[in-house]
């Protein structure tokens, strides 16, 4: 292998990577402090906070149909990283990304739950995708100015008709440089057909806290295919529950049952149950008796029919099942 000198010459003396990096996080600083960055800051963090897209005037103009501001703002940013990079190659710039090999998202800027991105798709890795079989819906709301490239695509409507079923309403769009569109992700999902070149979008998208989860429904049937947690926080937790769980630590039955008796996600609350009936049966039965009889509780009609099954499969839990009258 041919290794660089420069590179070579990092093992024994690492300055130049970290002065590099430093020059890199100076960069960005430098960007963010520009005042139309500064305020367009403002702007998101206002937005985050509850304040309508109209309200929030720097936000706003990224995402209105011919105006520019959305261009000049990844024309700018984009300048500004590659002259910095130009200065200092062996940095890398400090912001959040991720590819996949097909779809690449940076982070520009993040407030609350709000993110502003950019984000390109290469139409040359999509096409070597199959096509799409599922679509997803989830707790955000999403808005994208199409900053270069065309696609076919469709827009996903859904609308639940039972716990695990879906009418699904499917219309083909056109994409093209300027197209700017909003989606509601609980009922709305965009699937990508064919890309000409690349499709490059700045996106903003504000997540719902403490909504429901990400629902993935069969295209061809409508069917409920999997669900996950619509938020961080409620994937970290069921995550430590999960790992709670394994190491058989009853001493946290209590606050999973807490958990579960909660006004939170019924998602959480539903695997907080679960975690505490495999942790500790008299807890976990005697808090899944409490949801089944709460009244109104989303989880009441599941929680009433696992009673039962339990029942059935361990007549013994009977004597823990408070009467029906």
């Amino acid at each position: 292998m041919d290794i660089h000198p420069e590179l070579r010459a990092l093992r024994g003396d690492d300055s130049p990577q970290r002065d590099a990096q430093e020059a890199l996080h100076q960069a960005m600083a430098g960007w963010r402090g520009k005042p139309e960055v500064a305020a367009l800051i403002d702007s998101l963090t206002a937005f985050a906070n509850g304040a309508a897209l109209a309200d929030c005037p720097e936000l706003a103009a990224l995402f209105e149909a011919g105006n520019g501001a959305a261009p000049a703002l990844a024309a700018d940013f984009t300048a500004a990283t590659a002259e910095a990079l130009a200065a200092a190659p062996l940095g890398h710039v400090p912001l959040r990304h991720f590819t996949d090999g097909v779809s690449s998202t940076l982070l520009l800027i993040r407030t609350g739950n709000v993110t502003l991105s950019l984000v390109a798709i290469d139409g040359l890795g999509l096409h070597g995708k199959p096509e799409p079989a599922t679509a997803r819906f989830g707790p955000n709301q999403t808005w994208e100015h199409v900053l270069t490239g065309r696609a076919d695509a469709e827009l996903v409507e859904c609308q639940p008709s039972g716990p695990r079923q879906a009418e699904l309403h499917r219309k083909a769009v056109s994409i093209e440089p300027g197209t700017v569109a909003f989606r509601d992700g609980e009922h709305e999902a965009r699937l990508l057909h064919h890309i000409d070149g690349a499709l490059v979008s700045l996106r903003l998208q504000r997540r719902w806290e403490g909504a429901g989860p990400t629902r993935e429904y069969d295209l061809a049937t409508g069917a409920l295919l999997r669900q996950t947690a619509g938020n961080p926080r409620d994937s970290r937790i069921e995550l430590m529950l999960a790992l709670l769980g394994r190491m058989g630590r009853k001493d946290a039955a209590p606050l999973m049952a807490e958990l579960a008796r909660d006004e939170g996600s019924t998602a959480l609350r539903w695997q907080a149950l679960r975690e505490c009936l495999a942790l500790d049966t008299l807890a976990g039965f005697q808090t899944l008796c409490a949801v089944a009889a709460a009244p109104g509780d989303a989880l009441a009609g599941p929680a009433g029919a696992l009673r039962a099954q339990l029942v059935e499969a361990h007549p013994q839990l009977q004597e823990f099942a408070p009467c029906p009258a």
